[in-house]
């Protein structure tokens, strides 16, 4: 198999260490999700005010082909640019799976045929579970 043939050709991560299912907790929005405070009133801003309905019909309205997920976003970035508590990314990203090495073995495995990949956003939780098989057992 060339390399233009193999999907992980350019991950460090090879096939066997996502095939299965991994669970990765607390890395979704929730109604728990930290959210900025003014700290001269103690409120919470109208801009970082939102429901996990939003964040989901916002992830879903991102226009690409790989399923988006509903990430918190930091308080940083609510503050200094005074946007809602979650942002989209796909449910494969680092900042779900723990590593850049993760997300690009999880893509490289979305994008090739020889694999099923499956994912699961429990927004009550906050846990994202993926599943990964060989196309051929899927």
């Amino acid at each position: 198999m060339t390399s233009d043939d193999d999907p992980f050709h350019n991950c460090e991560l090879d096939p066997e260490t996502i095939l299965g299912t991994h669970t990765f907790e607390d890395v979704l929005f929730t109604d728990e999700t930290e959210t900025s405070v003014n700290v001269i009133t103690g409120e919470t801003p109208a801009h970082s005010q939102a429901t996990v309905e939003e964040a989901k019909e916002f992830a879903a309205s991102i226009d690409t082909e790989t399923p988006q997920i509903a990430l918190p976003a930091s308080v940083e970035s609510q503050v200094e640019t005074q946007s809602k508590p979650y942002t989209a990314a796909a449910f494969f990203h680092f900042k779900a799976t723990g590593s850049l090495e993760r997300h690009r073995a999880y893509h490289a495995a979305y994008e090739a045929d020889a694999f099923v990949v499956d994912f699961e956003a429990d927004y009550e939780s906050g846990a994202l579970t993926i599943t990964v098989e060989q196309a051929d057992e899927a």
